[in-house]
């Protein structure tokens, strides 16, 4: 045997082995965090939804919207129960993410996910709501309000994705796959290389501020290790660009509602290691003038290392208190 072919086969077995402990963190991961909502069918995907509370006073619904390789626990982790208290909130995994499925080469751009929630909204029976987007569920959530803008009561954005970072970030680097090695990766080396690397992304993610010690299952963090969670991730990264460039350049509109501009709220911390609150924070304020922002000490994950600080300004955003 040439050392090429034997160089061939080592290479061949070690992905076999890699596939083989992917599909085994898999199972468990779903084992020990199966569904926790139902699922709504829209065109072009299957969405996983959890709900509480209930329609009063008035108030309108709270739809909330999670971002990249992320799925609804970040908001079910605390803020779905202390917001349902105040009104009917329903989190959703974003097409492809945590238990939602798309079909083949769709509701990947945002315009196709906001046309999903609008579908989706439609099913729930609300005419207008207000959106809580996290990271790229904020960008996903301006993405609905410029399609859909009868739809919106207003938006409250926890470290929003508004413009195209210069750099991507470190911590999704490893999600810029071509296309054809997508699946390939996804089912073999992305989850084993994700458990080596897990300390280190947590860090990126979280900090300054820890991760729960509850975050894998309260937080949904098991969910991470399922091939199709990274598949779906690497696909919404590699749509993002082109369709935050559309978005960005109808800023403006957001401004010219036929009454008055939408109520925009966002909350950013300044020591976020993920997205700068500088250009996505303080520059979209300066775009788009009516935007209020709010700047506070903290990280990425807001939702889930400061609940209580984001359901408070959320119920502002609402205009629940």
């Amino acid at each position: 045997m040439t050392a090429l072919a034997v160089l061939a086969t080592l290479c061949a077995l070690g992905l076999l082995g890699a596939a083989a402990l992917t599909t085994r963190l898999a199972r468990r991961a779903e084992a020990a965090l199966p569904p926790a909502g139902r699922f709504i069918e829209v065109p072009g995907a299957r969405l996983h939804v959890v709900e509480a509370g209930e329609l009063h006073d008035g108030r309108p619904p709270i739809l909330m919207l999670h971002g990249l390789a992320g799925q609804l626990h970040h908001f079910r982790y605390s803020l779905v129960d202390a917001l349902a208290q105040d009104t009917r909130v329903v989190a959703v995994d974003r097409p492809g993410s945590g238990y939602s499925t798309r079909e083949r080469d769709r509701a990947t751009t945002l315009e196709e996910q906001a046309d999903a929630i609008a579908a989706l909204m439609d099913h729930l029976g609300f005419d207008r709501a207000l959106l809580v987007g996290h990271s790229l569920g904020g960008a996903l959530s301006l993405a609905v309000a410029l399609r859909h803008p009868t739809r919106v009561t207003g938006l409250a954005l926890l470290a929003p994705l508004t413009t195209m970072p210069s750099d991507p970030p470190e911590v999704f680097r490893s999600l810029q796959v071509p296309h054809l090695l997508r699946s390939l990766i996804a089912r073999t080396v992305a989850i084993p290389a994700f458990v080596s690397r897990r300390e280190a992304l947590m860090r990126i993610v979280f900090g300054p501020e820890d991760a729960p010690g509850d975050y894998a299952r309260r937080g949904g963090g098991l969910l991470s290790l399922r091939p199709q969670q990274f598949l779906s991730a690497a696909e919404d990264y590699a749509a993002v660009p082109r369709s935050l460039l559309t978005l960005e350049n109808r800023y403006d509109e957001l401004a010219r509602e036929p009454a008055a501009p939408l109520p925009i709220a966002v909350l950013y911390g300044r020591e976020d290691r993920v997205l700068d609150y500088r250009p996505q924070g303080e520059g979209f304020a300066a775009r788009v003038p009516h935007v209020r922002l709010e700047l506070v000490s903290g990280g990425h994950m807001l939702p889930v290392t400061q609940p209580a600080r984001c359901a408070e300004f959320i119920r502002r955003a609402a205009g629940f208190e």
